[in-house]
């Protein structure tokens, strides 16, 4: 393989043969190379602070609600059974990235293998999914327990949270499954080089030397059938719970419902639209600098995992109670 520099500009990035023959097909190249953030090398060091630290934050928040979690035989309820498939699936989306992240800005370790990149793009896709639908199942569960209170036990038992959980799971895992193989069987001949920090879908498809439009209008298909439902449906629950919230009898209640529903709101939102502005970019923002969209590309897998335990742990004063208690019996 040909040695690669790295002082890309960006939007100019050259053709870099895989082999000494440009004109051999390669089905299965051995690597790819991941820039990064082109454009920004010269700050990679400086930028790798905030993300080592949003991920460290990530990794302890989402541990500790999950230790909390089956530690506190009182919080084995739908709630926070819904929280810890959160926690599991945030700590799976930010760790099959981040670790590589951190040693191309560190490192300039910018080679990954061809298998080890399907495999992170189908974690990557699969826990996206997998996130967007537990926030369906938690505004479900939230819509239940403010505007039926009375019949949240019965209606949200234990074989119906694992079903719900179920359907979740095999939801995203069914979905994303065609994004490697359609990957894997097209041919890369011109250039193994993905202008981003880790391997998206599309961003490794564009490299292929093939029709890839069954690729591209699958992955459409996955974005507005998952966003369109999950957002409609989330959508549609929260105007329930606010109606439901406005109808409380005192002034006081109502503060204190719509404080918590709010700040779930901003989690849902702080996911949904910098994962739909990267998946809209990549196909239509040819106008969006490079460096700009990679950048956002990473918030939308880095903070959600951040805020998450932060607004459905710290907030929540079940958690947050038993969080005290534990530091208040390690001091004592």
């Amino acid at each position: 393989m040909q040695e690669t520099p790295f002082c890309l500009r960006v939007g100019h990035l050259p053709s870099y043969s895989m082999s000494d023959s440009n004109t051999t097909d390669f089905t299965n190249p051995s690597t790819f190379i991941l820039l990064g953030i082109p454009g920004l090398e010269g700050a990679h060091v400086w930028i790798s602070i905030p993300f080592c630290a949003m991920y460290a934050i990530a990794v302890l928040g989402n541990s500790t609600i999950l230790f909390i979690v089956k530690r506190e035989t009182s919080l084995h309820v739908p709630m926070y059974y819904f929280l810890c498939m959160l926690s599991v699936t945030d700590l799976v989306l930010s760790t099959s990235t981040l670790p590589k992240m951190l040693s191309i800005f560190w490192f300039h370790s910018r080679e990954i293998d061809f298998s080890a990149c399907l495999t992170q793009m189908y974690f990557i896709h699969c826990f996206s999914v997998m996130e967007s639908g537990i926030f369906v199942a938690m505004a479900l569960d939230r819509y239940v327990a403010i505007c039926h209170p009375l019949r949240h036990s019965t209606i949200l038992t234990n074989p119906v949270v694992a079903k719900i959980s179920l359907a979740v799971v095999l939801r995203s895992g069914m979905l994303t499954l065609p994004f490697p193989f359609l990957a894997r069987r097209w041919p890369y001949c011109t250039t193994n080089i993905i202008p981003q920090s880790y391997c998206e879908h599309i961003a490794v498809v564009k490299l292929a030397c093939a029709d890839i439009h069954i690729s591209s209008y699958y992955g459409l298909f996955v974005v507005f059938s998952v966003i369109g439902l999950d957002v409609s449906f989330i959508a549609v629950s929260y105007t329930q719970i606010l109606w439901a919230i406005f109808h409380l009898p005192t002034k006081e209640a109502r503060l204190k419902t719509f404080g918590t529903c709010g700040s779930h709101l901003c989690v849902i939102l702080a996911f949904y639209i910098p994962a739909l502005f990267s998946f809209l970019t990549h196909r239509f923002g040819h106008n969006v600098p490079l460096h700009f969209h990679v950048l956002i590309a990473n918030m939308y897998i880095l903070v959600p995992p951040m805020l998450n335990p932060i607004i459905y742990g710290v907030r929540t004063k079940r958690i947050r109670g038993r969080l005290l208690q534990l530091f208040t019996h390690k001091g004592t």
